[in-house]
């Protein structure tokens, strides 16, 4: 059960925001083997003023449609899926909705089993 943050700066439309989620959700199901429905994200719209980010840092030129995605997952995934994950997510993103793959920025935090409760408290 990955959870996914994706923050990006303020201001664009509900169906941009809709094929971030989709993109991501589709890589994870093709890389992860993440049943479909197994989906829960948030998106985080944030103004100039709260959106830092070094616009050349590695010699990657970034832009302000940069998109920050935090996706927290079991512990449970070799290398060689993290960069399939990886390139999928920057393949869908520049599909839909035209992100730049120059301003797509991703970390992944791995957890164990135990640290997660999908509800009622189990």
């Amino acid at each position: 059960m990955p959870f996914t943050r994706i923050a990006i700066r303020a201001g664009k439309p509900a169906p941009y925001r809709k094929a971030l989620a989709q993109g991501i959700q589709r890589a994870l199901v093709a890389t992860f083997n993440v049943p479909e429905d197994d989906i829960f994200m948030s998106i985080t719209e944030h103004d100039e003023d709260s959106f830092f980010y070094d616009k050349h840092y590695l010699g990657i030129d970034r832009t302000d449609d940069l998109v920050l995605i935090q996706l927290t997952v079991t512990n449970s995934r070799n290398e060689a899926q993290k960069k399939a994950l990886y390139a999928q997510i920057v393949e869908n993103l520049a599909n839909d909705p035209g992100v730049r793959r120059e301003d797509v920025f991703i970390n992944l935090v791995e957890v164990l089993k135990e640290n997660w409760s999908f509800g009622n408290g189990i």
